[in-house]
């Protein structure tokens, strides 16, 4: 018995922090193909060749479309409380707290998750930032764990941000959709898991790369 208690103690945190992984990453999974398969579609309702195309050129837009096209169970507006928890409960995987909140519109969807859209007007190849928090208002609201930062770009795609910055190296800009492999792990390594600063995206790209498997 005291082998198998011995056992029993060194095996069952491991699954069930796999366990745990496995659940974010399936409700990402499933966000991300909401997220696509509508995009798809309000290019195809609207006849249009892309999103800003389809209408999705400011912030009343980008909540009309969410509000449009999936089944919202709560609407927060502008404010992200009750759909979210407050910004600064948010921390990195090193344990640095968020310190700041680019959330615009905050809804809850039926399959729990709370989203907020942030519409990107500073360029014309992304859309919006998509804000996802996997299993709502519940912990343990760490980047990369149950919350990720998404990337809606004008042609559909959904992936990690791509952006020109001196210490980003081959990276081209917002054209180069979707992003290399490598690029990912760049931005994984130097964002996600990275220890300071308000950089929160890398952590999607990272489980893009692994087959949308949680393996860090």
């Amino acid at each position: 018995m005291g082998i198998i208690g011995v056992v029993s103690a060194m095996t069952v945190p491991s699954l069930m922090q796999n366990y745990q992984k496995k659940s974010y990453v399936t409700q990402l999974h499933k966000v991300y193909n909401e997220f696509s398969q509508a995009a798809l579609q309000v290019v195809t309702d609207r006849n249009a060749v892309n999103l800003r195309e389809a209408g999705i050129n400011s912030e009343d837009t980008a909540a009309a479309f969410v509000q449009n096209y999936f089944k919202i169970v709560q609407d927060c507006g502008k404010d992200a409380d009750p759909c979210f928890p407050s910004y600064g409960e948010y921390r990195k995987i090193s344990g640095i707290n968020f310190t700041r909140w680019l959330g615009k519109r905050h809804f809850v969807l039926a399959s729990g998750a709370s989203i907020a859209t942030y519409f990107r007007n500073d360029s014309d190849d992304l859309v919006m930032e998509l804000w996802v928090d996997t299993n709502g208002k519940k912990g343990p609201n760490i980047a990369g764990r149950d919350f990720f930062v998404l990337y809606l770009y004008n042609n559909g795609i959904i992936d990690d941000l791509n952006s020109q910055r001196d210490d980003d190296e081959n990276v081209t800009g917002y054209d180069n959709i979707p992003l290399s492999q490598e690029i990912r792990e760049q931005k994984f390594s130097r964002y996600c898991i990275a220890g300071g600063g308000n950089d929160y995206h890398g952590c999607f790209g990272k489980i893009l790369n692994d087959n949308w498997e949680m393996t860090y």
